[in-house]
């Protein structure tokens, strides 16, 4: 059997443990990177080549032979790489731009959802700060202010009152802090009950899905904070509850598909939604359309089929023939972020410890913003720095040996949260890492 040569595009968490993934397959020859950071040169040939630069990561294809493209963020998706590549005959997962619009306008993808009945708060859209003043004026409930168009991540806003609503739109509309995704916005109802990630890899006809995650976007414990990437995650993110997730794939992921294709944009690749779970069941909060980041660094490490494997049967159709199979264990992730985050993060500060891709066979360190300096000492180059990642047998120990490895780690300003994984009642009575630990 031939092997094969496979790029993936982007230098986050998210793409470390894709290349962590890829380079496991038997299949694979040899993996490269663009533009990948510090961590990831250990598992895949770095190239200095922006995620968003489509020409030149065209040529890179063509010039080093890759039979295969991952594209890891969503803003080259939105860029449409993935049909310039195919109008170069080059083989790339994921979706199409305009099937990606279901992540790059949080407006298309309400008013998609609101066509084909998919379930979602209600919510309004305003393309003038003065009118979404009014509204909030009127509205009298808690309230989410949503850029319409990509912010990393932190362009919404979950408000408790009026005020908190109307700074938000003054950030956004007024400040224009995430440029033009902030003209136009949206504004819908808060929704109660448990976060919850739900990824599935589909051909356009079938979905298999990833196990479930919990994200954790807020910058400080007890979901304080701003809105940020995402500061951990783990996964199962609740115990797995076939009922639950057949609902979510029957009300929600497959309407999507069909209604894409109906439209005319079929969508292939990873469809991502993300879902508040109450007593009325499962709603959208948002798609994304691509593995989540750092939801694939607790996803992923539970896999046991090879990767390379199912996103080849999506590429030809024939999802069906390659179903997952995954650890019957649990994994963690905690993110370590610069100080700054999520503003303008210390850049070129010493990360020292234990920094290599994998410290034991169940114990990962998943690198996002990090660089050799001249003198080849790692520095933070970036927002969000490390995921220590550990998997073991029962949800408790995971979280203890995630924060475990964080001991081993040292940043100046450094920060993290301390209760990624830690659930009310059994486990948080038990243990709960210590609060000092949060700076470094």
């Amino acid at each position: 059997m031939r092997k094969i040569r496979v790029l993936i595009i982007g230098g986050g968490g998210r793409e470390h443990a894709l290349c962590w993934a890829v380079a496991q397959s038997r299949q694979v020859e040899q993996v490269f990177c663009a533009p990948g950071n510090a961590g990831i040169r250990d598992v895949a040939q770095i190239i200095d080549i922006s995620a968003t630069d489509i020409p030149s990561l065209i040529s890179l294809a063509e010039r080093e032979t890759i039979d295969l493209t991952i594209v890891g963020p969503e803003a080259p998706l939105a860029a449409g790489i993935v049909d310039d590549f195919r109008r170069h005959g080059l083989r790339i997962f994921g979706p199409t731009m305009a099937a990606a619009r279901l992540e790059s306008s949080k407006v298309f993808a309400k008013e998609f959802m609101r066509r084909h009945f998919i379930p979602t708060a209600p919510f309004q859209v305003f393309d003038n700060p003065d009118e979404a003043l009014k509204f909030i004026a009127a509205a009298e409930r808690s309230l989410v202010v949503k850029a319409d168009g990509l912010a990393a991540g932190k362009g919404v806003f979950v408000c408790r009152d009026s005020g908190e609503a109307r700074a938000a739109v003054e950030t956004i509309m007024v400040k224009r802090a995430f440029g033009d995704a902030g003209n136009r916005i949206v504004i819908e109802r808060v929704l109660d009950g448990e976060e919850m990630s739900v990824m599935a890899i589909t051909d356009g006809e079938r979905l298999e899905l990833l196990v479930p995650a919990r994200d954790y976007k807020r910058l400080y414990d007890g979901d304080r904070g701003p809105n940020t990437g995402g500061m951990g995650s783990y996964a199962p993110s609740r115990p797995l509850d076939d009922e639950l997730l057949a609902e979510v794939k029957e009300t929600i992921l497959e309407p999507t598909l069909a209604a894409l294709k109906a439209e005319g944009f079929p969508y292939s690749g990873v469809l991502y939604a993300g879902l508040m779970v109450s007593e009325a069941g499962p709603r959208v909060l948002e798609f994304n359309c691509r593995f989540g980041d750092p939801e694939a660094q607790a996803v992923l490490p539970l896999l046991k089929t090879d990767i390379v494997d199912v996103i080849g049967a999506a590429m030809a159709g024939r999802l069906d023939a390659e179903p997952l199979a995954w650890r019957d264990e649990y994994c963690v992730c905690v993110v370590l972020a610069a100080r700054g985050y999520p503003g303008a993060p210390d850049k070129g500060v010493p990360i020292e410890g234990k920094v290599s891709t994998q410290n034991g066979g169940s114990s990962f360190c998943f690198h996002a913003g990090t660089v050799r300096d001249a003198n080849g000492m790692l520095v933070t180059d970036g927002g969000r720095l490390l995921g220590m990642v550990a998997r073991s047998d029962t949800h408790e120990a995971a979280v203890a040996a995630a924060y475990a490895a964080l001991e081993g780690v040292r940043v100046k300003g450094g920060h993290f949260r301390t209760d990624i994984g830690v659930r009310s009642g059994t486990f948080a009575a038990r243990r709960r890492p210590d609060a000092r630990r949060r700076r470094r």
